[in-house]
């Protein structure tokens, strides 16, 4: 049996449908707004997956084509690989559901959206993440509370709940949020250097629309909520915990701290093979579990000491930043570079500037697109000295690549100012927290190297949150200890003027609004001081581009003669390139863009798209070659495309017997124009003699023809008086 609920939110309707579609998943639901459609489904079992030392969640974002009305490209005519879009989606449904299951939880989980329709305004992630709370609250897997988001924009100093497509074109703000009824559980987006107070107010104003929603999910779960499975809980021998407590806890306590990631990494190593060693033969099969209680006493362990102890793992105050490095013009041949080391995690970023021809190329639910600037991130499992297969990216590495791109994004200068195509790419050399904020600070250093016209420096920085019923404390400038066993990963991006970029993620229930205004306000001191750092090494851009960078010249013509520039079947414009070695394009509105690493080259590219889109003019000397050589005259093109006659009588000073007398095909010739009459230009070589040589010039008036402008001439054949 079908249930579903209706309700307003930001001025349209949402419906959340359940019982009709993908009945046999432990909870599916549709969520519908406007003519946009999702659907969302979870299942999962009774019985605990084995061999895992974490909860086995899977979380699924696709889209379908068909949702807009379209066929996929390419050979096969079906969907491939999730896009960007599709990953960074999935990870905003991800991060707020997956500390909302029992901690003894251990069942193979799958959440899995499919985006049915998209009407091209009402945008579809977000209506994932209400469809997978609705269906987890439905169902009969076991899950604490109810989750919903929404997405905050602000147009004109007003927010705006779940803007639309064309409404996000004018907001200043973009954030993407869920939490449940009582708080914050994921935050995500950013814009154009808002203030800590404005973010606050957005998250509140988000957080109240998000109470409505799940109180609307609460209704359709009293209506048709499954009752939640009973579970085979993942438990430890009492006695296995006690005797590993009395082999560990003491030597954690010295161990964490030690504050060189590397030198306790290796000490708990030894001491996990000590106790496994020590525990084999009375516990033979409890290897995975001696791991995973050393894990949860390591935990305990650095949480105590903060809590009680007030030391972190370094011996770093609460509000310390570790020492930064910030370096430039690392990489020789690049148009440049940035390294920024802070503490054990070191990123190299990398700017190559393109032309437009470099633009990626996007094919989205919402239409084709073009990007001039991305940002890709790297993560080599050397960068943690680890071992591991590379096959491919990693949705971390996307997901990274995405937060760091947006936090560089508000300072990249728009393609009017700055015709490049932008790529960055961050190289993660060293990793011990907040590998994604080194990667912000390395590419403004980066950019700025390259002379890329940015006003101001950006920096990122992560903070943490160790919580105890009330005793809350927050960390600045997290390791990659504190991440993992702290309760929050809060990262905030921007300049001095304000945010371009947040992200938080927790592994609690949620934060309420007065912790996060306390975490916002210690990353912005954190911020500014790394942006001091940083601009003492590198404060502007470069007064030029690096040697190895194309320059691009731009300039506008006449619409209506981009075909002659092109000409038939690309001819014109290939000759260009091919004759100068500098890339040519074209926009539909007239803009010419001309690149080339050789400045002579650019230039005579330039000259070449000028004299085909130029219009002769009277009395103005050409350097022109001849075409075709008739009787009574010669053919002269002037510019390309565009010819023009001498007659015979105007070939030289005195009388000329014969045309070839004075020149043949394919010779130079300068020449004057003399008129242009309709399509004909008349030329003179004779004006042109006469006034290098100071001579009074007198035009012959006698019979005569003319030249057809991008033609072959007049065709009329006329003879001269003999």
């Amino acid at each position: 049996m079908s249930h579903k609920i209706e309700f307003e939110i930001g001025g349209r309707t949402m419906t959340i449908e359940s019982g009709k579609l993908a009945k046999q998943a432990n909870g599916a639901v549709t969520v519908r707004y406007g003519d946009s459609m999702v659907l969302s489904t979870v299942c999962s079992g009774p019985d605990p997956k084995t061999g895992f030392d974490f909860f086995p969640l899977t979380v699924e974002y696709r889209e379908k084509s068909y949702a807009a009305g379209k066929i996929p490209g390419g050979f096969f005519k079906r969907e491939g690989r999730p896009s960007e879009k599709e990953i960074v989606s999935a990870r905003i449904i991800d991060r707020p559901i997956r500390p909302l299951f029992p901690d003894d939880f251990q069942s193979e989980t799958q959440c899995i959206s499919y985006v049915l329709s998209h009407d091209l305004q009402n945008d579809t992630d977000i209506l994932a993440l209400i469809g997978t709370g609705a269906a987890l609250a439905v169902s009969d897997v076991p899950f604490e509370g109810t989750i919903a988001g929404v997405r905050v924009g602000r147009i004109d100093g007003e927010f705006v709940i779940n803007p639309t497509v064309s409404q996000l074109e004018e907001s200043d703000l973009y954030i993407t949020m869920a939490g449940s009824a009582d708080s914050i559980a994921m935050v995500e987006g950013g814009g154009v250097e808002i203030t800590e107070d404005a973010t606050i107010e957005a998250l509140t104003f988000g957080h109240d629309h998000i109470k409505q929603i799940v109180a609307q999910i609460d209704q359709l779960k009293e209506l048709c909520g499954k009752e939640k499975f009973e579970y085979t809980p993942v438990s430890v021998d009492e006695d296995l915990k006690t005797k590993v407590a009395e082999m560990a806890e003491s030597r954690l306590g010295e161990i964490n701290r030690i504050a060189d990631k590397d030198e306790r990494k290796n000490a708990k190593r030894k001491l996990t093979e000590e106790i496994l060693t020590g525990l084999e033969e009375e516990f033979p099969e409890e290897q995975s579990a001696i791991k995973g209680i050393i894990h949860d006493l390591d935990a305990a362990c650095m949480r105590k000491m903060i809590l009680e102890d007030k030391v972190r793992i370094d011996g770093r105050t609460f509000d310390q930043i570790r020492e930064i490095t910030p370096e430039v013009s690392i990489i020789p041949r690049a148009h440049g570079s940035g390294l920024f080391t802070r503490g054990q995690t070191q990123a190299l970023v990398a700017v190559t500037l393109g032309t437009k021809m470099d633009e990626q190329r996007l094919d989205e639910l919402e239409g084709e697109s073009t990007k001039s600037y991305m940002l890709h991130y790297n993560f080599p499992p050397f960068s943690t000295g680890e071992t591991k297969p590379i096959r491919g990216t990693s949705r971390r590495e996307i997901g990274h690549g995405v937060l760091a791109e947006r936090a560089l994004r508000p300072i990249i200068p728009s393609d009017v100012d700055f015709p490049y195509t932008v790529r960055l790419v961050s190289e993660i050399l060293e990793s011990n927290g907040s590998s994604s904020m080194a990667t912000v600070c390395g590419g403004s250093l980066a950019l700025m190297d390259a002379g890329v016209p940015i006003k101001t420096a950006v920096a990122g920085i992560a903070m943490g949150l160790i919580k105890s019923d009330d005793d809350v404390i927050i960390l600045t400038d997290i390791l990659g200890d504190e991440d993992h066993f702290g309760d929050m990963d809060f990262k905030v991006a921007g300049t001095k003027d304000g945010i371009n970029a947040i992200q938080m993620d927790i592994k609690i229930s949620g934060l309420d609004i007065d912790t996060m205004r306390l975490a916002l306000g210690k990353a912005r001191e954190a911020r500014l001081a790394i942006i001091d750092e940083m601009n003492a090494t590198i404060s502007t851009h470069r007064d030029t581009l690096s040697e190895f960078a194309p320059r691009i010249i731009s300039f506008f013509i006449d619409p209506s003669k981009i075909g002659d520039v092109i000409g038939p079947g690309g001819k014109m414009i290939r000759s260009i390139v091919e004759e100068t070695g500098a890339k040519v394009d074209i926009e539909d509105d007239g803009k010419v863009l001309i690149a080339s690493v050789d400045a002579a080259a650019g230039q005579a590219a330039v000259a070449r798209v000028q004299a085909i889109v130029e219009d002769p003019e009277i009395g103005k000397i050409y350097e022109g070659r001849v075409t075709r050589v008739i009787e009574f005259g010669a053919i002269v093109e002037i510019l390309p495309g565009k010819d023009g006659m001498v007659h015979i009588s105007e070939l030289d000073l005195g009388r000329v017997e014969k045309v070839e007398d004075v020149c043949r095909l394919g010779d130079p010739l300068k020449v004057k124009v003399l008129a242009i009459e309709g399509d004909r230009i008349r030329l003179s070589r004779k004006a042109v003699l006469a006034e290098e040589q100071g001579i009074p010039y007198t035009e012959d008036r006698g019979p005569r023809g003319g030249g057809r402008p991008g033609g072959r001439g007049n065709n009329r054949r006329r003879h001269a008086p003999r």
